[in-house]
């Protein structure tokens, strides 16, 4: 499947109010399927130390134990998969070179405590050091840092998340959508619609609320609406083209990304993307990557 960006740029699609719903604070009505599995979890961080770089965490399910992967960028467009150390040790410590810089990585998973996916929420920590300067510090266990009191604190925010879902079509996850903000539960469903109709609905759910409903997926397979959260202005995109059309690869896109700065559109343009400034780049987006073919 393509990018999700891409697939706007080129149609733009909108979902017509006719079939879409807006905000409801009807009350919250549990999914009767259970909610997906989470196979694996992509974060990147943004971290500000003599240079801003990027640094990409992958955790994913394993056959053999706990681990992750860690990539270094300079970019946020295209951090390179050439660049990824696999960290299968569920205790570490290793040192590497990109960028011209010295990265260490001080890790211990073997007391971490895990939920619904393969990503630690507990009993861990992972340390990333730049030029021995602290650069990301993550887990609620203490590292025990030489030279302890030399270290600054971590300056770092998570600016992407992208999680990978599997088996049934509810998918359920958390995101803050700014720093200073809380911590959202997140709940999107596929399912077929009521009554005669044979086609599909999508409904999303922030905080047990229901933000909106697309029904009619065959005509509306891809489209956006505006949300607002924590007094921002968030855009929920979708792609399920692939689910209707494309049985094959039964994959679909779920994409929440929060505007920053003056931009009133949904997607700049690919080159302008390129070149745009800092205050674009500190938005956040959540997206999720569903395997599942519908019912």
């Amino acid at each position: 499947m393509r990018g999700i960006a891409s697939c706007y740029n080129e149609h733009a699609i909108r979902v017509s109010d006719s079939y879409c719903s807006r905000p409801s604070n009807q009350t919250y009505h549990c999914p009767k399927l259970n909610p997906s599995t989470r196979d694996s979890v992509t974060c990147m961080y943004k971290i500000s130390t003599q240079k801003q770089l990027f640094i990409t965490l992958t955790w994913a399910k394993k056959l053999l134990g706990q681990g992750f992967t860690i990539t270094i960028s300079n970019s946020d467009h295209f951090p390179s998969k050439f660049n990824a150390k696999n960290l299968n040790k569920t205790k570490g410590n290793e040192t590497f070179q990109t960028h011209n810089f010295q990265i260490q990585v001080l890790w211990d998973l073997s007391d971490a405590k895990y939920e619904d996916g393969p990503e630690p929420v507990n009993g861990f920590y992972v340390v990333v050091l730049v030029d021995s300067e602290l650069g990301l510090r993550l887990g609620d266990k203490d590292p025990l840092l030489e030279e302890q009191s030399d270290k600054k604190e971590a300056n770092f925010s998570m600016v992407s998340r992208s999680e990978t879902f599997s088996e049934t079509a509810v998918y359920a996850t958390k995101a803050k959508f700014c720093e200073t903000g809380i911590s959202h539960d997140i709940l999107i469903k596929c399912c077929a619609e009521e009554g005669a109709s044979k086609g599909h609905v999508l409904s999303v759910w922030v905080d047990k609320k229901t933000m909106f409903q697309v029904k009619r997926l065959r005509w509306n397979f891809r489209g956006n609406q505006t949300i607002f959260v924590d007094g921002l202005v968030v855009d929920m995109m979708w792609d399920v083209h692939d689910w209707l059309f494309n049985p094959n690869s039964a994959s679909a896109m779920f994409m929440f990304r929060t505007r920053s700065g003056l931009d009133s559109r949904l997607w700049l343009e690919e080159k302008a993307s390129h070149t745009r400034n800092q205050q674009d780049k500190n938005g956040f987006s959540l997206l999720i990557r569903a395997c599942k073919n519908l019912d």
